[in-house]
């Protein structure tokens, strides 16, 4: 009997990487989820395997590197690696935004996928047939007021997925980018406004339906199975109501 292919998500507590984690168990893989909040991880472990998947939960920080190679030495070949765990801080203008709020942005966002990437990739390779995901924004593609610090970690995630892929072409691993535009979840918005649900909330008014976890998880469970020969290089989602980053359509 063959074995069960795995997939690591990062940043499995709660929205886009929750949803994946289900959608990927579902679709056949032994699913290892990954974030900081133990508890988050480990309640959706039970879930899944209560609807007779597979997962298991591990515990941990993405910018510990130490943490994250002894992680890597549980795996001697991976099919699938989802970076997803990052995430937003404020929205203030480049001349008074909080140095801060910037590196722990780029650590998140940048060194931590480049942490675990780094460190699975030999298992990636190991398996003869390897998917690397990253989960980038549309604001790595293109600017906007008030999101400096953001667009700048998201930038160096795309350029990460790109050049990865050029200097990995030939072996049996896939790089794929995934760039989601608006996307309501629980806490994305509401973490970056420091838990000013007010403000979070302003982020949506009027747009009638924005993407949802469930919509960005079906998308890149879509591009990991694919067969193999295929690269799903950069895939772009976007609700219907926004055309841009600076252009949404709102109902009032």
């Amino acid at each position: 009997m063959a074995a069960v292919p795995i997939a690591v998500i990062t940043g499995a507590s709660s929205g886009i990487g929750a949803a994946t984690a289900r959608q990927l168990a579902a679709a056949g893989y032994r699913v290892v989820l990954t974030a900081r909040r133990k508890d988050r991880i480990e309640a959706l472990a039970a879930e899944i395997n209560e609807a007779g998947h597979q997962a298991t939960a591990y515990t941990l920080d993405v910018t510990d590197r130490h943490a994250v190679d002894e992680f890597a030495t549980a795996f001697r070949t991976l099919a699938v690696l989802v970076n997803n765990a990052g995430g937003a801080l404020g929205a203030d203008p480049v001349a008074t935004g909080d140095p801060a709020d910037w590196r722990q942005m780029y650590e998140t966002n940048v060194i931590g996928t480049l942490n675990v990437t780094q460190a699975l990739l030999p298992a990636l390779t190991e398996s003869g047939d390897g998917t690397v995901v990253i989960l980038s924004s549309t604001a790595g593609l293109a600017t906007y007021e008030g999101g400096g610090g953001y667009v700048a970690a998201k930038h160096g995630e795309h350029v990460l997925a790109e050049t990865l892929r050029l200097e990995i072409v030939g072996t049996p691993v896939r790089v794929i980018e995934v760039a989601p535009g608006m996307v309501k979840t629980e806490e994305f918005a509401t973490t970056r406004f420091r838990g000013d649900t007010e403000k979070a909330a302003k982020v949506y008014a009027g747009v009638e339906a924005p993407l949802t976890a469930d919509d960005v998880a079906d998308t890149i469970t879509w591009a990991v199975t694919r067969p193999s020969h295929v690269n799903i290089d950069l895939l772009v989602v976007r609700p219907r109501a926004q055309a841009s980053n600076a252009k949404v359509h709102r109902t009032t």
